[in-house]
């Protein structure tokens, strides 16, 4: 292991963060809310932590292992999430505690979109576009993670869904290199948030509501400048523009670099992963409009618009709002917050479970079922028509049974600092799902929570956005066997 390059990325990761507290500043300044003072000490903190790592360590050069990148890819979420909550903690009378504000970072830096915040809509300007900044730094840092990086390291659904799937994926890799990579990705997510912003403007947003909107849509985070989320400018054209870019976000990044590459939008409907979320999406849309309409007797296309707005927010693991779906009747309530499980597709900025996990998953028990009336016959496991190894099935359920587990653990930890079972379920679900609304005592905010069950939810988040493994594989003791 190679401590001093790790310390010598960790610090350049620093130094780069700090520099994200500029826009902050600019913004504080032209609405002169008096909060720049904040996050320029908060800037000079970060950026003095990075060149402390850095500058000792500069002229390290080694050749990373495979278990310095695991280290790395924990410890960049862990520093970032720590540092992005300095600026929360300087602002004067909006100031949050310590254990609030690394909540609120990290559930930006994850695109959890979680929060601890009342009176949101009160918030000086500066803090209103940090909280949105952090979601859109961490979406795209997600899907460089998942596309770049994690596959390398042999985590993640990427890794098995370019390997072993049929489709554009299989085809070749984005680019020969990760840094080439990287750089495609960013112009396409620039791109789709600079096109969300002017979508959101000529809906009827004002120009800092549609920039901050659109850093949380493209990210699927959640984060609005607005209590009342997306509900607060009552517009139907306002709520299609950000349908129809979670939707997009939801699909995976590397379908849309193949799209703009080749100009071809076939990929989309080729790729199974973006096929089954489109159908997922449909039906579950279906099923919310007919349970509303027996229930209500609202207007139909009124009725229409929130259905399909939660429905996607929710399953996408967005958590946007423009009604309050946990009063919905019969099992709505429940049946929208599993669906967010299911999540986004490999590749995405979308949390949950990812969607080519939930094919498999449902095809191997529909395999099983067919096992027990011809016991000896040999059935594959087919996507497309490509056969999927059991190495592949293995690792699939060994995913979802950690998933369960650590869901489990954390869900009696946070029962047990005394949260009820239906708000400790619902928590603990969208914090690993990415998520952001919960049911119960949380369905506001999460800041009546006792402090304990946030710093549980804290490494939920965390867990979550990593796909578990990166994280539990730091705690085997093979992994730091030398």
């Amino acid at each position: 292991m190679s401590l001093r390059m790790i310390l010598r990325i960790l610090g350049l990761l620093l130094m780069m963060f700090s520099m994200t507290m500029a826009p902050p500043i600019l913004i504080s300044l032209i609405y002169d809310d008096g909060m720049w003072q904040a996050f320029m000490l908060a800037q000079v903190i970060i950026a003095g932590l990075g060149s402390i790592m850095y500058l000792p360590n500069r002229l390290a050069r080694k050749e990373l292992r495979t278990r310095d990148g695991f280290i790395i890819a924990v410890m960049f979420w862990g520093v970032l999430g720590f540092s992005g909550s300095l600026p929360l903690m300087l602002t004067g009378s909006s100031a949050l505690s310590i254990t609030d504000a690394v909540f609120e970072s990290f559930s930006g830096l994850t695109t959890t979109g979680a929060t601890v915040i009342t009176g949101i809509d009160l918030l000086p300007k500066a803090i209103l576009y940090y909280r949105q900044q952090l979601q859109w730094l961490g979406g795209m840092g997600i899907v460089v993670l998942a596309v770049a990086i994690l596959p390398t390291l042999g985590v993640g659904g990427m890794a098995l869904y370019r390997t072993e799937i049929p489709g554009p994926l299989k085809d070749s890799k984005l680019t020969p290199r990760i840094t080439e990579t990287a750089k495609a990705l960013w112009y396409i997510y620039l791109t789709l948030t600079i096109a969300c912003m002017l979508a959101y403007r000529v809906a009827g947003m004002d120009w800092f509501d549609a920039l901050g909107h659109s850093f949380s849509t493209v990210a699927i985070g959640g984060f609005s400048t607005h209590d009342a989320s997306i509900g607060y400018f009552d517009s139907a054209a306002i709520e299609m523009v950000c349908v129809f870019f979670l939707i997009v976000s939801a699909m995976s990044f590397s379908l849309h670099f193949f799209a703009w590459r080749e100009r071809s939008l076939s990929h989309y409907l080729r790729d199974p992963e973006a096929r089954f979320l489109l159908l997922f999406l449909a039906g579950l849309s279906i099923i919310t409009v007919v349970t509303l309409w027996l229930a209500h007797d609202s207007e139909p296309i009124a009725l229409v618009r929130d259905a399909v707005f939660q429905v996607v927010s929710i399953a996408s693991t967005a958590g946007f709002s423009v009604a309050d779906f946990s009063g919905w009747p019969g099992a709505l309530p429940f049946l929208l917050f599993t669906a967010a499980f299911v999540g986004g597709c490999s590749g995405s900025t979308g949390g949950g479970m990812k969607v080519i996990r939930i094919i498999l998953i449902v095809k191997q028990g529909m395999r099983e079922v067919v096992r027990l009336i011809h016991p000896h016959a040999v059935i594959a496991v087919k996507i497309d028509k490509t056969v999927v190894p059991d190495s592949i099935a293995q690792a699939v359920w060994g995913f979802f049974s950690a998933y369960v587990m650590v869901f489990l653990v954390i869900l009696v930890a946070i029962m047990a600092t005394g949260v009820d079972q239906v708000t400790a379920w619902s928590t603990v679900g969208s914090a690993l799902n990415n998520l952001g609304p919960a049911l119960g005592d949380a369905s506001a905010n999460y800041g009546d929570l006792p402090s304990l069950a946030k710093w549980f939810l804290v490494l939920a988040m965390l867990m979550g956005r990593l796909e578990i493994f990166t994280i539990l594989v730091l705690f085997t003791p093979a992994f730091w066997q030398k």
